[in-house]
């Protein structure tokens, strides 16, 4: 969460903000009590105002910083060894997580039956070597590591949200609702978002139209005209991971930060404690978020993410915050 400040604002050049949204700031509900218990406590946060992209990153505008600073992302990086220990020298070759749909119906307490480390899976290859993004250019950009992505944003002269933000945006004004659309997963039938319709992972009934990811607008925007905020693709975020949202109650302007090594310490994956990787919320959920299996088609979800980790369903979006003008 971002301290709120009383001081004035100045707004960044409007060229800045072509094809953004601007959220107003104000206070509002995070997290949820009702559902998975990393959401919980919900509690009230602060937030200045800010502009957000209305659509998550695409290929196209991924392509675009690439060609203009020859940018390699992580997936195209073999890993360094001294960084993975135990790991076995044929896997420290470049690659990423890709998702593949198994024929028949699965154990859900292990990804591994679904998720494949694929060599050669990029942000061009998003299904790994053969495939590209020709025809999906207005899809968003996946295969992008934390580093990928800070890279961008300093590019475009944007930053990465802060949970908070990124929650309060995909809320779209409905407050405490479940739902960026309301309190109904599929109101009337009709869906909302690109997520998944059967049982995950061996059946899907694509009733959204969808099998992977889908153009950036093809779902209705939200209540402040933000697109795919919920659904798609997984959204990072600058937060670190925690297992429970962290209460502050004192004033936001006077709010006390832990040290940024106490965050990291927090974040690290207890599954793997031998590489000490830091994790990231990611917000939103995806098109791989169904019923039976990650429900986690909703503002106020959230889930840890390593920062060098790349896969088939994580992407990104930005935001610009008002200039303080007060400030030397």
């Amino acid at each position: 969460m971002r301290e709120a400040s009383d001081t004035a604002m100045q707004a960044p050049d409007p060229m800045v903000i072509q094809g953004m949204v601007f959220v107003s700031g104000g206070t509002f509900w995070m997290g949820s009590d009702e559902h998975y218990p990393e959401e919980a406590p919900a509690h009230p946060v602060i937030v200045d105002g800010f502009w957000i992209d209305a659509t998550p990153v695409t290929n196209r505008d991924f392509a675009a910083f690439v060609d203009a600073t020859g940018y390699v992302t992580t997936a195209e990086i073999a890993p360094n060894a001294a960084d993975y220990p135990g790991a076995m020298p044929e896997m420290l070759r470049p690659a990423s997580l890709v998702f593949t749909q198994p024929d028949r119906p699965v154990p859900l307490d292990n990804i591994g039956y679904w998720w494949d480390y694929r060599f050669e899976a990029d942000w061009r290859h998003p299904l790994g070597p053969g495939s590209s993004i020709e025809g999906l250019e207005n899809h968003p950009v996946v295969h992008v590591s934390y580093d990928d992505v800070l890279a961008y944003a300093k590019w475009a002269g944007k930053s990465l949200a802060t949970e908070a933000e990124w929650e309060m945006a995909a809320r779209g004004g409905l407050d405490r609702a479940e739902f960026a659309w309301g309190h109904e997963l599929m109101p009337d039938g009709q869906p909302m978002a690109n997520t998944w319709q059967g049982n995950f992972p061996s059946e899907n009934l694509l009733e959204d139209g969808y099998l992977r990811t889908s153009p950036v607008d093809a779902f209705p925007a939200n209540g402040y005209g933000i697109f795919d905020m919920i659904g798609n693709v997984w959204e990072w975020t600058s937060d670190y991971f925690a297992a429970a949202h962290e209460v502050v109650t004192t004033k936001p302007c006077c709010a006390p930060r832990n040290p940024q090594g106490a965050a990291r310490e927090r974040s690290f994956d207890p599954a793997q404690p031998e590489i000490p990787i830091p994790r990231k919320v990611l917000k939103g959920g995806s098109h791989l978020c169904a019923p039976n299996y990650c429900r986690r088609y909703r503002p106020a979800a959230r889930h840890a993410q390593p920062i060098d980790t790349s896969t088939s369903h994580v992407g990104f979006r930005c935001v610009v915050r008002p200039v303080d003008d007060t400030a030397a």
